[in-house]
């Protein structure tokens, strides 16, 4: 990982958005960015009094791993990662170097292994794919929200809420 300093690339919320954003450069690091998104949440919960159940830190989690993985493992040079509080979401967005976009494979299930894709679209409830002047950048978002907690909220019964009715 490297940033300049301890707390580089935060932003705070004092009338902006909640932000950071770190670089990295070698598959050893990927850990690193999970580390990072669960730091990211720690501060959004008790510095700016957001709630981050486990299924939500989880979940960021798994997908930044997804996300800078793929990056790692297909694109030359280093990635970039920031994490930001958008409209009640965790927004990851990870930009590498190759301007080739990723496509989600087939469902297959006697594959093994290549369903990192699969798996972050099929977790967020928002996912993009942009080419950039210089590679492309992927963003998924995964609501802050648990769908108990909503369906406490709004009086309707969890089971209901899961199942859509």
């Amino acid at each position: 990982m490297d940033q300049a300093e301890e707390g580089a690339g935060r932003t705070p919320l004092a009338g902006g958005p909640i932000a950071v954003t770190a670089a990295f450069e070698g598959s050893e690091e990927i850990a690193d960015a999970r580390a990072v998104a669960r730091a990211f949440l720690a501060d959004v919960q008790a510095v700016h009094g957001l709630p981050v159940s486990d299924r939500v830190m989880g979940m960021v989690q798994l997908v930044v791993s997804e996300l800078v993985t793929n990056a790692r493992k297909y694109a030359p040079g280093p990635c970039l990662l920031t994490l930001e509080v958008n409209d009640g979401a965790i927004e990851v967005t990870v930009w590498d170097s190759e301007p080739v976009l990723p496509t989600a494979r087939a469902a297959d299930p006697g594959r093994v292994g290549q369903h990192g894709l699969e798996i972050v679209m099929a977790v967020c409830g928002g996912f993009e794919l942009h080419r950039e002047p210089v590679g492309k950048r992927i963003k998924a978002a995964v609501g802050l929200a648990d769908v108990d907690e909503a369906a406490r909220r709004g009086g309707v019964h969890a089971e209901t809420a899961r199942r859509g009715g």
